[in-house]
């Protein structure tokens, strides 16, 4: 009997995994839901936004600094929901990231300190999207910034090496899943955790307008991507394997989980 054609739902799991993006809440309305089900998988996830989402209100009269707090607040108890062992702001400018060696070194440090195997990241090639809509300046920063941050920099001993000398050796990523692709090929499950997507993302009432609507919205989005895979619910990205393996399974990173000091 032939096997369907077509795309497989994606099963390759880092042991250990960091989602770089430009603001609070693009994580969670982004790869939330695979991340929660890599973590109850067993996993280790971190968070890194590389703002604090100062600018992401309609009002002109806001203390930026003062929805800057509020945005990291939320974004905590989010990431809490989704289990990753610990969250990093960088504190750079909102709507004006720009992918600069500053920045490129902030994230070398986050990646050699926590040390994971795959990195999840704004998908930098989409400037407007299929379906309509213009992806904002910071997503784009962000990705190309956390690319460039993987390779070659982080695996490279002569970039920054004042971090190495600091005692964070170089590290491979092997891994990066670009999320929010024009071009999707790699598509993951998420049927048994888009509840806690939903649940993260109803942390974040300062960026939802229509809340009542959050969670149609979510099983709408999630459903219609399902449909590439025949699954109910998936999340799709741009897959990009840095380093072969001679199996596929879970990484050995065999290092403990440390705190990452780039400035939270």
């Amino acid at each position: 009997m032939n096997e369907p054609s077509g795309p497989k739902a994606h099963d390759w799991r880092p042991k250990r995994f960091m989602v770089i993006a430009a603001h609070p809440d693009d994580a969670d309305f982004g790869p939330a839901a695979t991340a929660a089900k890599w973590i109850d998988a067993g996993s280790a996830g971190w968070l890194v936004c590389c703002t604090s989402g100062d600018q992401g209100g309609e009002d002109p009269d806001l203390d930026p600094m003062q929805l800057a707090l509020t945005r990291e607040d939320e974004q905590r108890r989010a990431a809490d929901i989704v289990g990753y062992e610990g969250i990093t702001f960088l504190h750079q400018p909102d709507g004006a990231l720009a992918n600069d060696l500053a920045l490129r070194e902030q994230l070398v440090r986050a990646i050699r300190t926590f040390r994971p195997d795959a990195v999840l990241t704004h998908d930098p090639d989409v400037t407007v999207y299929a379906g309509g809509g213009i992806n904002h300046t910071d997503h784009r920063a962000a990705g190309i910034a956390a690319i460039d941050a993987v390779y070659p920099a982080a695996r490279n001993p002569m970039a920054f090496p004042k971090l190495a000398r600091d005692g964070m050796a170089p590290h491979r990523v092997r891994r990066l899943y670009l999320f929010w692709p024009n071009q999707p090929d790699t598509w993951i499950d998420v049927s048994a955790t888009l509840d806690r997507k939903i649940r993260a993302l109803r942390e974040h009432p300062s960026q939802l307008k229509h809340p009542d609507d959050l969670r149609d919205r979510i099983l709408r989005s999630a459903a219609e991507t399902g449909t590439a895979i025949g699954a109910a619910a998936a999340e799709a990205f741009r897959l990009v394997v840095i380093d072969e393996e001679e199996e596929e399974g879970p990484t050995e990173a065999g290092l403990e989980t440390a705190a990452v000091a780039t400035g939270d």
